[in-house]
C-alpha cells in the first residue's frame, strides 16, 4: 500500500507519509513502538482487564461467543485512562498525540479510548464510517490510531480499509451498516507495535477471529482541539444510551449497531 512505512522517524511524520495520509485517509506506520514499549502496553491491558468492574468507572462490554453459544466473552473496554495513570500518559501525552497534531493540522484532545479484544470465537464489525455512529454532534472529524497489541492477521479478523474514499465524506446513513459487496475494503495485516492512523470517514471493518487466540487492539481517537473537548460528554451519552453489562438493568435490551 502507498500509505504503509517504517518507523525510520518517530519524532514527526516525513512529507511522504503526510502525502500518503491525505491521499488514502490513513497511514500505516510500522514498529512505531519499541516492543519494550509494546510490552508494557500489554501489561498495563491486562491490569485493566483483571480490575473489577464497577458501575461509573471503566466501561467493561460482552458479546456472545460464535463457537460456544452459551459462553459470554469480553469484547471491549472503554474509558480507561482515567484510571491507569501510566496509559493515560502515553495516550495524552507521547507520540502518538504528537502525530495526531501534525496529520490534523493542530493540537488534538483524546475523544475516546477502547481496547478491542475480539478473542477466540468473537464476531467481526460490519463496514461502517465511524462517522456514521453519530460523532457528528461532537465534532467534524476524528482521527483513530490503532496500536497493534497481539498479531493482527486474516485469520484472526485483521482491520480492513478503503483508501480513497474519506474524500466522498459520509457515504452510508447514520448507525446503519455499509454492504460488503464492492466496497474494495484492502486487509491490513499488522505486528505488535504497528500503528493504524485513519480518518472517521474511511470505511473500515473486519472479519471474525476463527483462531484459538486473541486479537487485542488498541483504538485512540482525536479530535482537534479548536473543536472542543467532548470526551467526558461523549462517555457520559454512551454510559446512558449503551451502559456496559455492569451496569445494565437485565430488562432492557441493548443493541450494538456501528
Amino acid at each position: 500500500m502507498s500509505s504503509e512505512f517504517s518507523a525510520v522517524n518517530l519524532a514527526d511524520p516525513s512529507e511522504a507519509q503526510k502525502k500518503a495520509w491525505q491521499h488514502d485517509g490513513f497511514l500505516i506506520v510500522r514498529n512505531f513502538f519499541s516492543a519494550r514499549e509494546t510490552a508494557d502496553l500489554l501489561r498495563w491491558t491486562d491490569e485493566i482487564t483483571n480490575a473489577p468492574e464497577v458501575p461509573g468507572r471503566h466501561m467493561v462490554y460482552y458479546e456472545t461467543s460464535r463457537t460456544e453459544p452459551d459462553k459470554r466473552v469480553i469484547q471491549r473496554i472503554e474509558n480507561f485512562c482515567p484510571f491507569h495513570a501510566e496509559f493515560d500518559r502515553v495516550v495524552r501525552n507521547g507520540r502518538l498525540s504528537l502525530w495526531l497534531d501534525k496529520l490534523m493540522g493542530g493540537p488534538t484532545v483524546l475523544f475516546k479510548e477502547k481496547i478491542n479484544f475480539k478473542l477466540p470465537g468473537s464476531a467481526g464489525f460490519e463496514p461502517h464510517q465511524d462517522q456514521q455512529a453519530g460523532w457528528s454532534r461532537y465534532a467534524p472529524l476524528f482521527v483513530t490510531a490503532l496500536v497493534t497489541l497481539d498479531p493482527a492477521t486474516l485469520a484472526n479478523g485483521c482491520l480492513e480499509l478503503v483508501p480513497g474514499k474519506h474524500r466522498q465524506g459520509l457515504i452510508g446513513e447514520e448507525w446503519t451498516p455499509l454492504s460488503w459487496d464492492d466496497l474494495g475494503l484492502e486487509p491490513v495485516e499488522t505486528a505488535p507495535g504497528d500503528v493504524v492512523f485513519f480518518d472517521s470517514f474511511v470505511p473500515h471493518a473486519s472479519k471474525p477471529n476463527q483462531t484459538n487466540a486473541p486479537r487485542r487492539i488498541l483504538y485512540l481517537t482525536y479530535n482537534r482541539a479548536d473543536h472542543g473537548d467532548h470526551r467526558v460528554q461523549y462517555f457520559a451519552d454512551k454510559r446512558r444510551e449503551f451502559p456496559p453489562d455492569v451496569e445494565r438493568d437485565g430488562k432492557t435490551d441493548y443493541t450494538f449497531r456501528v
